[in-house]
């Protein structure tokens, strides 16, 4: 599959790469919690697991089709990745994406019709992200955000919680601070995408607009974080976690128009904190019913 000193080692090395398996395990994780923010104690753990895996399989297939699609652009952006330095050919890499995905589908098989009816859905934009949405001003910011909140969305649907109120706030805060970073994202990597002819949101609007539309966007989000306490769901425990990452979040949209690298990885640290006010403010209602 590599190219470049041809060795295993750094063959193997480079498909885990390929699958940027931080990213992936984390989209695991947000899966799992979902599923317990929806349920709580009383998530089926064959569904859950079921749920997790299809998770880490999408979305390691996902980034490894991204950066077949992307090989070009990354020799300017990228160059470490592992296609540009030759670790993986780019058949190499579309093959290991392949099978991933397939991965995915065998492990959704097991889960319910409505969390299949999300999994089939979110595969397929992550089949037509880069090629169809990634250079569409916004549009591509928009995917990424529908994906990333919507891993909270299949956890709640395979344990048969869809419409758990906490997990559709959780879904909505996710998707939009998602959104932020993204555009920030995308500011960063304003020189290779310009190179690459792309069409992003900072290209076409300035990155001034950009930045600013998505400082409005998260607002929106930090507000929406106040409905589980405000409609009676959570309790103190929730708001006393939701509040500082709220104020992470909000503090690194401000640095995003002096320092857009540190701003979206402070944007990450943000949205995990307030992932992890999610799941304390389910355990304290759960205990405190118990």
């Amino acid at each position: 599959m590599g190219s470049g000193d041809g060795a295993p080692t750094a063959t193997l090395r480079g498909l885990l790469e390929l699958t940027r398996p931080g990213n992936a395990v984390a989209a695991g994780v947000l899966t799992f919690t979902g599923a317990f923010v929806a349920s709580g104690f009383g998530s089926g753990p064959t569904a859950v697991v079921a749920a997790v895996l299809a998770t880490v399989f999408a979305t390691g297939a996902g980034n490894a089709i991204n950066d077949y699609f992307d090989r070009d652009i990354d020799r300017i952006n990228r160059p470490d990745r592992p296609i540009p330095r030759g670790a993986v050919s780019p058949r190499g890499a579309l093959a290991f994406s392949v099978a991933l995905f397939l991965g995915a589908v065998v492990a959704a098989l097991v889960l319910p019709v409505v969390a299949i009816a999300i999994a089939v859905a979110n595969l397929a934009a992550l089949l037509a992200y880069t090629e169809l949405f990634k250079g569409l001003p916004g549009v591509g910011n928009v995917v990424v955000a529908y994906l990333t909140g919507s891993t909270f969305l299949f956890g709640a649907a395979a344990v048969g919680r869809l419409g758990d109120p906490a997990a559709l706030v959780l879904f909505a805060l996710a998707g939009l601070a998602t959104l932020t970073r993204e555009i920030v994202k995308d500011v960063e990597d304003l020189a290779g995408d310009r190179e690459e002819g792309l069409r992003t949101l900072p290209i076409v609007v300035g990155e001034s607009v950009a930045l600013r539309v998505g400082a409005a966007v998260l607002v929106v989000a930090v507000a929406a974080s106040a409905l589980p306490y405000a409609m009676g769901i959570f309790g103190l425990a929730y708001l006393l976690l939701v509040v500082p990452a709220d104020g992470v979040m909000l503090t690194a949209v401000a640095q995003s128009f002096d320092r857009p690298a540190a701003a979206q990885r402070r944007l990450k640290r943000g949205m995990f904190l307030a992932t992890a006010a999610f799941v304390v403010g389910r355990v304290a209602e759960t205990v405190s019913v118990i």
